[in-house]
């Protein structure tokens, strides 16, 4: 009889698949409370390292953390029309506390725009205030109807930046800078998934805002995912809280805005654009664990050089964890650590220990080989490389060519329905066009430039949208 496979094949029955990883990588648990989640371990791991390489690059573009209240007075919101009337129906209102009927409800944040302009209003005083830089990581909660653990879910983590600029030139600069060199740059670089960077249509734009830009991928079933947006507020909700400076020339002027976030959703896109049939396949400048050093039996020789291997695999600055739990069958070990993804194995026995050498197993492009034990810490650092590359590569080519030109709106969405993207004309489109996808469940994820670069606004002579179904 054929074994069962340990995930349901993802050509078999995708959601599922995704589901099962979930559950058997030991990524993350439904919470108690319909649409949150529970975030393992080693799945809190994976969102500690995108934490730490984004924040490395918002504190280079010049922003600093801080901290703003999860509790929103209502009246916040409704100051801003367009802003709350966006939100209306993901809000969780508290009308209780303390036993008590609140004198006015209060909101759980779903975003923070209308807070810390509350704040910014304060703190700006004259054109040296400005630029203002902001960040913070921090919790958000939108009632989420179809809850999916890390795509979709009520309660999430995410970054959030908020800016005040003294021009609109400078905040929309900032916006782009925002979406190139932070967002992107993390996203290809160390999540290695070929986004494509572009701008929203007035429908699909964020609720205030006067543009945003985003950055999307095509994971493994062809749909989209949006993996972060940044954008240009306009003077929007410093007209709505008063968020005014005094100039150079002595005039009182409006700032000019800019928020952006990305969120733990993106662990939801690691796991789709890269996993397969056999578990997460993790690019090695995000591992937690790029190498683990697996001790195939109870041997005291083997534990030994099991533990130096991977002492020395750490010094050489080889992110690196020893398995030497030999009471637990190896062949399941192995089975956890590739479902993992972690991108090297090294696996040592008796036999190749007598031999001087060790099992070398790469996650990403699959297979094994015998290494010598001593070359270790010299060739792992080009293998990880070169994984990291072979990820990046996979993922343009399957965006390339999953993607077709359309020439009508039925093009568009039957595209879209075999599992791929299209590209349409916008002119040819437009927002009636983009409102009979909407009705087949496609939508319009962006809209760019004929040489694939962000339009200067959505109108622009020869804009090309990109059209597909999501999540």
């Amino acid at each position: 009889m054929a074994k069962a496979p340990v995930l349901t094949p993802q050509a078999e029955d995708f959601p599922r698949w995704y589901q099962d990883l979930i559950n058997k990588a030991e990524l993350a648990d439904n919470g108690p409370v319909r649409g949150t989640m529970v975030i393992r371990p080693y799945g809190y791991g994976l969102w500690e390292r995108m934490q730490q390489e984004m924040d490395a690059r918002i504190k280079k573009a010049g922003a600093r953390n801080a901290y703003f209240p999860l509790f929103i007075p209502q009246s916040y919101l409704t100051r801003e029309a367009e802003h709350v009337e966006g939100f209306a129906p993901e809000l969780a209102i508290v009308t209780h506390g303390g036993g008590k009927e609140l004198e006015e409800p209060v909101v759980v944040r779903p975003t923070s725009e209308t807070i810390i302009n509350e704040y910014f209003s304060k703190w700006v005083r004259s054109y040296r205030d400005l630029p203002l830089l902001i960040n913070q990581w921090a919790n958000v909660v939108r009632w989420e109807m179809r809850p999916r653990v890390f795509l979709r879910t009520t309660e999430f983590l995410w970054q959030e930046g908020h800016t005040a600029h003294a021009t609109y030139e400078e905040a929309r600069e900032y916006a782009a800078y925002i979406q190139r060199d932070v967002y992107a740059d993390f996203m290809t670089d160390v999540l290695g998934i070929d986004v494509v960077l572009g701008r929203k249509t007035p429908a699909e734009r964020f609720a205030g805002a006067v543009n945003t830009l985003t950055l999307e991928g095509m994971m493994r079933d062809g749909k989209a995912l949006q993996m972060g947006t940044s954008h240009e507020l306009g003077t929007n909700f410093a007209k709505a809280f008063h968020t005014g400076y005094l100039s150079r020339e002595g005039r009182r002027e409006l700032v000019w805005q800019t928020s952006w976030g990305s969120s733990t959703r993106m662990v939801g896109g690691l796991i789709m654009a890269h996993g397969d049939d056999h578990g997460l396949r993790v690019p090695p400048r995000l591992a937690p664990v790029q190498a683990v050093v697996l001790a195939v039996k109870e041997d005291e020789a083997v534990l030994t050089a099991a533990r130096s291997v991977g002492e020395r695999l750490n010094a050489a600055g080889i992110r690196t964890e020893v398995d030497d739990r030999t009471d637990t069958p190896f062949g399941r070990r192995a089975v956890d650590w590739e479902l993992k993804g972690v991108p090297v194995r090294i696996e040592i026995g008796p036999r190749d220990l007598e031999q001087g050498t060790a099992m070398l197993a790469r996650r990403v492009p699959g297979g094994k080989e015998p290494v010598a034990i001593e070359v270790l810490p010299t060739l792992l650092p080009a293998i990880l490389e070169k994984d990291q590359a072979a990820l990046l590569r996979e993922s343009r080519d399957r965006r390339e060519s999953s993607t077709t030109e359309a020439a009508s709106v039925e093009e568009a969405a039957e595209a879209a329905a075999a599992g791929g993207w299209a590209r349409i004309a916008w002119s040819a489109l437009g927002p009636a066009g983009e409102a009979r996808l909407a009705e087949r469940g496609v939508s319009v994820r962006c809209l760019v430039a004929e040489d694939g670069s962000v339009p200067d606004s959505d109108d622009a002579p020869g804009n090309v949208a990109l059209v597909a179904r999501a999540y």
